[in-house]
Protein backbone atom coordinates (compact mmCIF):
# COMPACT_ATOMS: atom_id res chain seq x y z
CA UNK A 1 0.00 0.00 0.00
CA UNK A 2 2.59 2.57 0.91
CA UNK A 3 5.08 1.47 -1.93
CA UNK A 4 1.55 2.56 -4.70
CA UNK A 5 1.38 5.41 -2.62
CA UNK A 6 5.03 6.57 -3.58
CA UNK A 7 4.59 5.90 -7.36
CA UNK A 8 3.88 8.85 -8.17
CA UNK A 9 7.30 9.83 -7.13
CA UNK A 10 8.83 6.65 -8.17
CA UNK A 11 7.53 6.51 -11.54
CA UNK A 12 9.00 10.33 -12.94
CA UNK A 13 12.02 9.69 -10.90
CA UNK A 14 12.62 6.70 -12.84
CA UNK A 15 12.27 8.22 -16.40
CA UNK A 16 14.18 11.07 -14.90
CA UNK A 17 16.98 8.66 -14.74
CA UNK A 18 16.43 6.76 -17.58
CA UNK A 19 16.85 10.01 -19.92
CA UNK A 20 19.88 10.66 -17.74
CA UNK A 21 21.74 7.87 -18.81
CA UNK A 22 20.38 7.75 -22.81
CA UNK A 23 21.87 11.57 -22.75
CA UNK A 24 24.93 10.16 -21.57
CA UNK A 25 25.26 7.63 -23.58
CA UNK A 26 24.25 9.64 -26.87
CA UNK A 27 27.11 12.66 -26.09
CA UNK A 28 29.01 11.28 -23.41
CA UNK A 29 31.57 9.74 -26.31
CA UNK A 30 33.01 12.97 -27.73
CA UNK A 31 32.98 14.41 -24.44
CA UNK A 32 36.78 13.49 -24.41
CA UNK A 33 36.90 15.71 -27.92
CA UNK A 34 36.23 18.89 -26.80
CA UNK A 35 39.23 19.91 -24.62
CA UNK A 36 41.48 17.82 -27.70
CA UNK A 37 39.47 20.28 -30.37
CA UNK A 38 40.06 22.98 -28.04
CA UNK A 39 43.47 22.62 -27.73
CA UNK A 40 43.95 21.94 -31.12
CA UNK A 41 42.12 25.07 -31.93
CA UNK A 42 44.13 27.34 -29.37
CA UNK A 43 47.66 25.82 -30.46
CA UNK A 44 46.91 25.69 -34.05
CA UNK A 45 49.40 22.57 -33.28
CA UNK A 46 47.52 19.08 -34.49
CA UNK A 47 50.92 17.14 -34.04
CA UNK A 48 49.71 15.40 -31.14
CA UNK A 49 46.13 14.42 -32.22
CA UNK A 50 46.46 10.82 -34.33
CA UNK A 51 43.49 11.22 -37.82
CA UNK A 52 43.42 7.72 -37.44
CA UNK A 53 41.09 7.85 -34.33
CA UNK A 54 38.51 9.39 -36.51
CA UNK A 55 39.26 6.67 -38.89
CA UNK A 56 38.77 3.82 -36.50
CA UNK A 57 35.84 5.80 -34.77
CA UNK A 58 33.87 6.84 -38.33
CA UNK A 59 34.18 2.97 -39.80
CA UNK A 60 33.12 1.58 -36.30
CA UNK A 61 30.06 4.10 -36.37
CA UNK A 62 29.19 3.84 -39.67
CA UNK A 63 28.92 -0.30 -38.81
CA UNK A 64 27.24 0.21 -36.23
CA UNK A 65 24.32 1.97 -38.25
CA UNK A 66 24.38 -0.62 -40.65
CA UNK A 67 23.70 -3.19 -38.49
CA UNK A 68 21.07 -1.84 -36.62
CA UNK A 69 19.29 -2.27 -39.95
CA UNK A 70 19.55 -5.90 -40.00
CA UNK A 71 19.01 -6.42 -35.97
CA UNK A 72 16.96 -3.01 -34.16
CA UNK A 73 19.02 -2.42 -30.74
CA UNK A 74 18.25 0.78 -28.48
CA UNK A 75 18.05 4.32 -29.79
CA UNK A 76 20.40 5.96 -27.76
CA UNK A 77 22.80 3.61 -29.07
CA UNK A 78 22.08 4.63 -33.03
CA UNK A 79 22.12 8.26 -32.33
CA UNK A 80 25.05 7.98 -30.10
CA UNK A 81 26.73 6.99 -33.67
CA UNK A 82 25.83 9.91 -35.03
CA UNK A 83 27.06 12.11 -33.19
CA UNK A 84 30.12 10.43 -33.46
CA UNK A 85 30.22 10.74 -36.85
CA UNK A 86 29.70 14.29 -37.08
CA UNK A 87 32.23 14.77 -33.74
CA UNK A 88 35.29 13.07 -35.63
CA UNK A 89 34.09 15.01 -39.40
CA UNK A 90 34.67 17.88 -37.25
CA UNK A 91 37.69 16.87 -35.72
CA UNK A 92 39.19 15.99 -39.03
CA UNK A 93 38.29 19.31 -40.54
CA UNK A 94 39.86 21.55 -38.30
CA UNK A 95 43.22 18.62 -37.74
CA UNK A 96 43.34 19.10 -42.03
CA UNK A 97 42.62 22.82 -41.98
CA UNK A 98 45.98 23.44 -39.17
CA UNK A 99 47.87 21.33 -40.73
CA UNK A 100 47.77 22.34 -44.58
CA UNK A 101 48.16 25.77 -42.88
CA UNK A 102 51.36 24.56 -41.39
CA UNK A 103 52.81 22.54 -44.46
CA UNK A 104 52.36 25.47 -47.36
CA UNK A 105 55.48 23.47 -49.37
CA UNK A 106 54.06 20.37 -49.06
CA UNK A 107 52.94 18.24 -52.20
CA UNK A 108 49.17 18.48 -52.10
CA UNK A 109 47.51 14.86 -51.69
CA UNK A 110 44.17 14.19 -53.08
CA UNK A 111 41.89 10.74 -52.38
CA UNK A 112 41.27 10.55 -56.17
CA UNK A 113 45.40 9.94 -56.24
CA UNK A 114 44.16 6.39 -54.83
CA UNK A 115 47.49 6.57 -53.63
CA UNK A 116 47.85 3.97 -50.56
CA UNK A 117 51.09 5.09 -49.57
CA UNK A 118 49.23 8.58 -48.40
CA UNK A 119 46.05 7.45 -47.36
CA UNK A 120 44.03 9.03 -44.70
CA UNK A 121 46.67 12.12 -45.21
CA UNK A 122 45.20 14.36 -47.53
CA UNK A 123 45.53 17.89 -47.94
CA UNK A 124 41.81 18.64 -48.14
CA UNK A 125 38.56 17.76 -45.70
CA UNK A 126 36.50 17.01 -48.93
CA UNK A 127 38.87 14.32 -49.61
CA UNK A 128 37.93 12.67 -46.27
CA UNK A 129 34.33 13.28 -46.78
CA UNK A 130 34.70 11.36 -50.28
CA UNK A 131 36.56 8.47 -48.76
CA UNK A 132 34.11 8.42 -45.82
CA UNK A 133 30.56 8.43 -48.34
CA UNK A 134 32.43 5.85 -50.27
CA UNK A 135 33.03 3.57 -47.68
CA UNK A 136 29.51 4.06 -46.61
CA UNK A 137 27.75 3.25 -50.06
CA UNK A 138 29.79 0.12 -50.22
CA UNK A 139 29.10 -0.87 -47.03
CA UNK A 140 25.67 -0.13 -47.15
CA UNK A 141 25.66 -2.22 -50.89
CA UNK A 142 27.26 -4.96 -49.41
CA UNK A 143 24.93 -5.14 -45.92
CA UNK A 144 21.15 -4.39 -48.37
CA UNK A 145 22.61 -7.47 -50.51
CA UNK A 146 23.11 -9.65 -47.24
CA UNK A 147 20.37 -8.30 -45.08
CA UNK A 148 18.61 -11.95 -44.98
CA UNK A 149 22.14 -13.90 -43.71
CA UNK A 150 21.28 -13.66 -39.79
CA UNK A 151 25.58 -14.49 -39.65
CA UNK A 152 26.45 -11.49 -41.86
CA UNK A 153 24.02 -9.40 -39.43
CA UNK A 154 26.43 -10.84 -36.43
CA UNK A 155 29.20 -10.49 -37.71
CA UNK A 156 28.62 -7.11 -39.01
CA UNK A 157 27.77 -5.89 -35.38
CA UNK A 158 30.82 -7.87 -34.07
CA UNK A 159 33.27 -6.30 -36.09
CA UNK A 160 31.68 -2.32 -35.52
CA UNK A 161 32.01 -2.66 -31.80
CA UNK A 162 35.43 -4.73 -31.90
CA UNK A 163 36.78 -1.66 -34.34
CA UNK A 164 35.66 0.95 -31.89
CA UNK A 165 36.86 -1.42 -29.11
CA UNK A 166 41.01 -1.63 -30.86
CA UNK A 167 40.73 2.64 -30.71
CA UNK A 168 43.42 2.38 -27.89
CA UNK A 169 45.41 -0.76 -28.98
CA UNK A 170 47.66 1.91 -31.37
CA UNK A 171 48.25 3.94 -28.45
CA UNK A 172 49.08 1.09 -26.16
CA UNK A 173 51.81 -0.53 -28.85
CA UNK A 174 53.67 3.12 -29.14
CA UNK A 175 53.77 3.48 -25.27
CA UNK A 176 55.03 -0.08 -25.33
CA UNK A 177 57.58 0.91 -28.12
CA UNK A 178 58.80 4.08 -26.72
CA UNK A 179 58.28 2.48 -23.03
CA UNK A 180 57.34 6.22 -21.98
CA UNK A 181 53.59 7.86 -22.05
CA UNK A 182 55.61 11.56 -22.29
CA UNK A 183 52.89 13.20 -24.52
CA UNK A 184 49.91 11.49 -24.02
CA UNK A 185 46.95 13.03 -22.22
CA UNK A 186 46.32 11.02 -18.77
CA UNK A 187 43.02 13.13 -18.99
CA UNK A 188 41.74 11.72 -21.76
CA UNK A 189 42.68 8.30 -21.35
CA UNK A 190 40.68 8.53 -17.81
CA UNK A 191 37.45 9.98 -19.40
CA UNK A 192 37.74 6.95 -21.71
CA UNK A 193 37.96 4.67 -18.88
CA UNK A 194 35.06 6.53 -17.11
CA UNK A 195 33.18 6.20 -20.49
CA UNK A 196 33.33 3.25 -21.46
CA UNK A 197 33.05 1.55 -17.81
CA UNK A 198 29.36 3.39 -18.08
CA UNK A 199 29.18 2.21 -21.39
CA UNK A 200 29.49 -1.61 -20.85
CA UNK A 201 27.07 -1.03 -17.58
CA UNK A 202 24.79 0.41 -19.68
CA UNK A 203 25.03 -2.93 -22.45
CA UNK A 204 24.60 -5.27 -19.72
CA UNK A 205 21.93 -3.67 -17.83
CA UNK A 206 19.65 -3.34 -20.59
CA UNK A 207 20.30 -6.20 -22.28
CA UNK A 208 22.13 -4.75 -25.69
CA UNK A 209 23.04 -7.56 -28.18
CA UNK A 210 26.55 -9.71 -27.16
CA UNK A 211 28.46 -8.42 -29.29
CA UNK A 212 28.39 -4.99 -27.31
CA UNK A 213 28.91 -6.05 -23.90
CA UNK A 214 32.10 -8.32 -25.18
CA UNK A 215 33.69 -5.25 -27.03
CA UNK A 216 32.77 -2.65 -24.06
CA UNK A 217 34.48 -5.30 -21.73
CA UNK A 218 37.34 -5.23 -24.02
CA UNK A 219 37.55 -1.68 -24.12
CA UNK A 220 37.83 -0.89 -20.40
CA UNK A 221 40.43 -3.65 -20.05
CA UNK A 222 42.44 -1.65 -23.07
CA UNK A 223 41.91 1.83 -21.19
CA UNK A 224 43.54 0.14 -17.61
CA UNK A 225 46.48 -1.58 -19.19
CA UNK A 226 47.11 2.31 -20.57
CA UNK A 227 46.90 3.84 -17.40
CA UNK A 228 49.00 0.95 -15.94
CA UNK A 229 51.91 1.43 -18.55
CA UNK A 230 51.59 5.24 -17.05
CA UNK A 231 51.91 3.90 -13.65
CA UNK A 232 54.32 2.11 -14.28
CA UNK A 233 56.46 4.28 -16.62
CA UNK A 234 56.58 6.95 -14.30
CA UNK A 235 57.79 5.10 -11.81
CA UNK A 236 60.73 3.87 -14.17
CA UNK A 237 61.40 6.84 -16.64
CA UNK A 238 63.41 6.54 -19.43
CA UNK A 239 65.96 9.15 -20.80
CA UNK A 240 64.97 10.68 -23.09
CA UNK A 241 67.23 11.25 -26.08
CA UNK A 242 68.94 14.80 -26.58
CA UNK A 243 68.00 15.16 -30.53
CA UNK A 244 63.99 14.77 -29.89
CA UNK A 245 61.78 17.57 -29.58
CA UNK A 246 58.62 16.98 -27.90
CA UNK A 247 55.65 19.39 -29.11
CA UNK A 248 54.64 21.28 -25.79
CA UNK A 249 50.76 21.05 -26.71
CA UNK A 250 51.63 17.25 -27.91
CA UNK A 251 48.57 14.97 -27.09
CA UNK A 252 49.26 11.10 -28.45
CA UNK A 253 45.39 10.39 -28.71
Amino acid sequence: MEAEGLDWLLVPLHRLVSWGAAGAMVFGGVVPYIPQYRDIRRTQNAEGFSTYVCLVLLVANILRILFWFGRHFESPLLWQSVVMILTMLLMLKLCTEVRVTNELNIKRRFFADFDPHHFWHWSSFGDYVQCVLAFTGVAGYVTYLSMDSALFVETLGFLAVLTEAMLGVPQLYRNYRHQSTEGMSIKMVLMWASGDTFKTAYFLLNGAPLQFSVCGLLQVLVDLAILGQAYAFARHPQKPAPHVAHPASAKAL
